[in-house]
């Protein structure tokens, strides 16, 4: 029977519209339909604007779904910016850095430096140190520099070696003065503003240079000496390097050294601490990196490519199971208790068969997520409703619901009764379960933090634009049995910095509940029944 059963649920999909698994006809059926509808409302909306004596063109074909293309991390690399870059001066093996600040944690805005300073040089048959750019005491702490080590390693880079700026600064000190001397840097006191007019403004006008750069090298001399010795204070003096502000490449435009530097903690980054413990694996922030690539032009990315990019990482690359947010139980009068084969990647759904399966428990009565039925059918309605007949993933028959009973106090449904529809052969739509006895957990379901898209435009402020749905937390969840394996074969996937089994925290433990959403583990406070 578990062999029918397999053969006969193997072939569901997925319907992203309604979020159901549905069988290969129907999904074809609603397919068919939607398309109708939205060509005939682009044809009424053409009809609407398109001059009276217009010719009628016909509708292009839409083009077929291909395959989705796995990105290739060294496309960076092979091609563009960066290869012209290696092309410029070629020479193996090639040795970069990576020279982070220790006052404070790695934020996914160093991915892209990270990423390509490591993967550049590990393309090219070279090494990558890490240096710590510690040149400012007062903003470093210990956690810091720990920290981003980790975060290094975690996205699967191993250093060369991890330097320090501290233990050579008078040797960096040194060679500000001779750039000094040399007239190629200058000691600078202007303010953000005339900066910013100096690099052409908003209106990109022509650059030019302040007065500053027009003095002696006796006079910055005794500024540089001044700044080191504490003459100034925060931001009132720099050095500046006096480079070609008209030559084309962005590197030789670029005027600020290193060496009496500063940073402020923006809050609104998201930190590599805070993206780990979600779930988010390593190897899709490198994946996001490579889709990325490299141009000499700035840019500004929206969150939502990054979690796209996630998404499409996870779709492939994570096992299934069946989840249960809101639980209701449903008696199936004419059932017994069997054991069922569940893959962890169903065939369509899409296809990495290496997952595997596994057991599961179909016992008589079984439990669907409250939201899956309704008191009152209706045509436009799948699941299961009164007299109505619904699929359960991988079950040997479908259901059909008979009756119901409610909490009178609540209005609640709190049981419903079914049999088995051995008549129907192919429902319309199924829906998961999970068996008597499942694990209950806790289950935290994470939306945008804000209602808009630029919080600080709200009326008093970004506070007052905060999502209360921002977390909603089911504390009853239940979840089918195939997590104890899935977090026994963690990580998943095994790639980066989780390159092994075992090689990951519990936030390695990676999965879809199916219909709901992508889960990981909490490595803060999971414990046996509160998971998520």
């Amino acid at each position: 029977m578990a062999d029918a059963i397999a053969e006969a649920t193997a072939k569901l999909v997925l319907d992203d519209v309604t979020g159901e698994m549905i069988s290969k006809n129907e999904l074809k059926k609603r397919t068919q339909k939607r398309a109708k509808k939205a060509a005939t409302e682009k044809a009424r909306a053409a009809a609407a604007t398109a001059p009276q004596d217009s010719n009628k063109q016909n509708a292009p074909k839409p083009k077929a779904k291909q395959e989705e293309s796995i990105v290739d991390p060294d496309a960076i690399f092979k091609l563009g910016f960066l290869d012209d870059v290696f092309k410029e001066r070629p020479m193996k093996p090639v040795v970069t850095r990576f020279p982070p600040e220790p006052n404070g944690f790695l934020h996914i805005g160093h991915a892209k430096a990270i990423c390509i300073n490591f993967g550049f040089a590990k393309y090219h048959g070279g090494e990558t140190y890490l240096r710590m750019d510690d040149t400012n005491p007062e903003a470093e702490e210990e956690r810091y520099f720990v920290a981003i080590e980790e975060m290094v390693r975690w996205l699967g880079f191993t250093p060369r070696a991890v330097t320090y700026s501290s233990d050579n600064f008078q040797k960096l000190y040194d060679l500000a003065e001779k750039l000094i001397e040399v007239e190629k840097a200058y000691v600078c006191h202007c303010n953000d503003e005339e900066i910013k007019a100096q690099r052409g403004g908003e209106n990109h006008g022509p650059r030019f240079r302040c007065s500053h750069a027009e003095q002696s090298v006796e006079t910055n001399l005794a500024e540089f000496r001044g700044m080191r010795d504490g003459k100034y204070k925060p931001r009132e003096a720099f050095l500046r390097m006096k480079q070609d502000i008209e030559d084309g490449n962005p590197v030789l435009k670029s005027e600020f050294t290193n060496l009496c530097s500063e940073s402020t903690a923006d809050y609104t980054y998201h930190t590599f601490q805070s993206i780990k413990r979600r779930g988010v694996p390593p190897g899709a922030i490198v994946e996001f990196v490579s889709e990325l690539g490299v141009t000499t032009a700035p840019s500004v990315i929206q969150i939502s490519r990054f979690e796209q990019t996630v998404r499409r990482y996870l779709e492939r690359t994570v096992p299934r199971l069946m989840l249960v947010l809101d639980p209701v139980p449903v008696v199936i009068e004419d059932a017994e208790e069997i054991e069922v084969d569940v893959p962890f990647s169903p065939k369509n759904c899409p296809k990495n068969p290496e997952m595997g399966s596994h057991k599961v428990k179909f016992t008589p009565t079984v439990y669907i997520d409250r939201s899956d039925f309704r008191e009152v059918d209706s045509k436009d309605y799948f699941r299961l409703a009164p007299n109505k007949t619904v699929g359960l993933l991988q079950a040997p028959y479908p259901i059909k619901a008979v009756s119901f009973t409610k909490d009178e106090t609540t209005g609640q449904v709190t049981e419903i009764r079914a049999v088995f529809d051995k008549e129907t052969k192919k429902p319309k739509t199924f829906i998961q379960w999970v068996p008597s006895g499942s694990r209950e957990v806790e289950v935290r379901i994470h939306n945008s933090l804000f209602k808009s898209e630029k919080p600080d435009d709200a009326e008093g402020g970004y506070l007052n634009d905060l999502n209360p749905e921002s977390e909603v937390i089911y504390a009853k969840a239940m979840i089918e049995s195939g997590f104890d394996e899935v977090r026994a074969r963690a990580p998943w996937p095994e790639a980066a910095g989780e390159s092994e089994l075992g090689k990951g925290g519990l936030e390695s433990v990676r999965f879809q509940g199916m219909r709901v959403a992508y889960f990981a583990m909490d490595p803060v406070d999971s414990t046996d029944s509160k998971a998520w």
